[in-house]
């Protein structure tokens, strides 16, 4: 089975880092292939980063599906899950997004969710994505100081206050705690020796989301908004991209 990790951040270190953390995660027979995003942000941290993800996730789509063999899944690796839709929309093979997997996982673990996430700028991101999908009302959300990147490159540094921060949420009334973002992937088992409630890790959560969707098999939409769209005449995109959503 492949399973493509596709980062709309344009750091291919992060990438590296996420691919090799989604391995044993995976398991035995799952082969992790890596996308990065060509252009926009090196680590989203504002709307307007986010709004260029989603066209960049896309591209980094139509490249890998321009070259056989077709991976069986696909895994936005961007908390926030910037064109998550959009690449459901034109994809051949299911799409899972980490913000939705992990939340949509703490949902059935507790009642409120706290979300922890780098940068304050996404805490009110976040809090439009949740209440988009449904769990608003549910979700509680703290950041540290650092970003992802931030913490990425010093996680060492940032477990205390992310650990202090988790409590805080529980405090609050989390029930369960999402770790939120890239950089923070592999630090769920040391914040959550630190904490009272279950810890998820947001890049565990939508890889088992992205494996559970390919071993399923599910027949791809023939009718309603996630059936293949008609050709559309584009102009200023990729060529791969062009032929993948293009006349």
């Amino acid at each position: 089975m492949r399973l493509l990790l596709l980062n709309a951040n344009t750091d291919a270190a992060i990438t590296a880092r996420m691919a090799a953390l989604a391995a044993p995660i995976a398991g035995e027979g799952v082969t992790i292939e890596q996308a990065t995003a060509r252009f926009g942000a090196r680590y989203i941290s504002t709307r307007a980063a986010a709004a260029i993800a989603g066209h960049a996730a896309l591209d980094a789509l139509s490249l890998r599906l321009a070259s056989p063999p077709t991976p069986d899944a696909v895994l936005l690796a961007c908390f926030g899950d910037p064109g998550l839709a959009a690449l459901r929309e034109v994809s051949p093979v299911p799409v899972a997004g980490m913000a939705e997997a992990s939340l949509l996982a703490a949902a059935a673990l507790g009642g409120r969710i706290g979300v922890l996430t780098g940068g304050a700028r996404w805490v009110p991101m976040l809090a439009e994505y949740a209440a988009a999908i449904g769990l608003g009302q549910r979700t509680l959300i703290r950041s540290v100081p650092q970003t992802g990147a931030e913490i990425a490159a010093d996680p060492d540094g940032a477990v205390a206050g992310l650990a202090a921060e988790a409590r805080a949420l529980v405090d609050g009334g989390a029930e369960v705690i999402v770790l939120g973002g890239a950089g923070l992937a592999g630090l769920a088992q040391r914040i959550g020796a630190r904490t009272p409630v279950p810890v998820l890790d947001s890049l565990a959560c939508g890889i088992a989301q992205a494996l559970m969707l390919a071993r399923l098999g599910p027949a791809r939409a023939t009718a309603g908004s996630y059936a293949p769209p008609p050709p559309s005449p584009v102009t200023g995109i990729g060529d791969a991209l062009a032929r993948l959503i293009g006349s």
